[in-house]
């Protein structure tokens, strides 16, 4: 059967949307370009036409996927009537709603970065967060510090602060999606919000502001998207 031929960016993204599918669901390292190629219905040229490599592919997942968090909160970052510490907590809430949205694409990626031939994925996804939303949190800072509302010296080394803090996540998250799995989602969320409330207070405390000014998550949020990832 004849492929049907389509646009360069449709078929660029129908690779990206088949890859995304299959590094979720079988694992990075345990996908090949074959495998890709094949979910995609291109020819080998096709598939090369657009991507060097699977790696280069890859890039192109993880950079979506930090694009969407970002444009998803546009009316935040660009809201001339919000303070700096305004958009921080709505920034990090608006991520963390699309989480709850997402909530089983979410738990197929932890699941798969639990796996020890994923590690090259997660380094990666760490480094295209510091890349794509350190500028942005960057920029924040910076409006705090005009805004007098944060007391800090650099915001760019803050924001790569910030991002280390919610990487180093990782661990507990996968422990606790470990709890999900043996239906102990009680347990998940008491290690989640007692997670997501020290950060909290560690980025209070580095930003130079009052105690309880940082609140990323809602009470309760956290049980939701556990629930939507059961």
């Amino acid at each position: 059967m004849a492929r049907v031929a389509k646009l360069p960016h449709i078929r660029r993204n129908e690779l990206i949307d088949c890859a995304q599918a299959l590094f979720f669901a079988q694992g990075y390292e345990a996908t090949t370009i074959a495998d890709i190629i094949e979910a995609a219905g291109v020819s080998k040229g096709g598939f090369y036409h657009h991507f060097e490599s699977k790696e280069e592919l890859l890039d192109a997942v993880i950079e979506r996927l930090t694009a969407t968090i970002i444009a998803n909160a546009a009316d935040i970052l660009d809201d001339p009537e919000l303070n700096a510490l305004e958009k921080l907590n709505r920034f990090f809430a608006r991520g963390f709603e699309w989480k709850v949205g997402s909530a089983r694409q979410m738990r197929g990626l932890y699941l798969m970065l639990q796996r020890p031939e994923n590690e090259q994925l997660y380094h990666r996804m760490v480094k295209a967060g510091v890349t794509s939303v350190g500028p942005v949190l960057t920029r924040i800072v910076e409006q705090g510090i005009c805004e007098k509302l944060f007391d800090v010296p650099d915001s760019a080394i803050v924001a790569q602060i910030m991002l280390h803090v919610a990487d180093t996540r990782y661990t507990i998250a996968a422990e606790a999606l470990q709890a999900v799995e043996r239906g102990d989602i009680d347990r998940a969320t008491a290690m989640l919000e007692t997670r997501i409330r020290s950060e909290e207070a560690i980025l209070t405390r580095l930003l130079g502001l009052a105690p309880g000014s940082i609140r990323f998550v809602a009470p309760g949020q956290m049980l939701t998207m556990l629930e939507a990832m059961a």
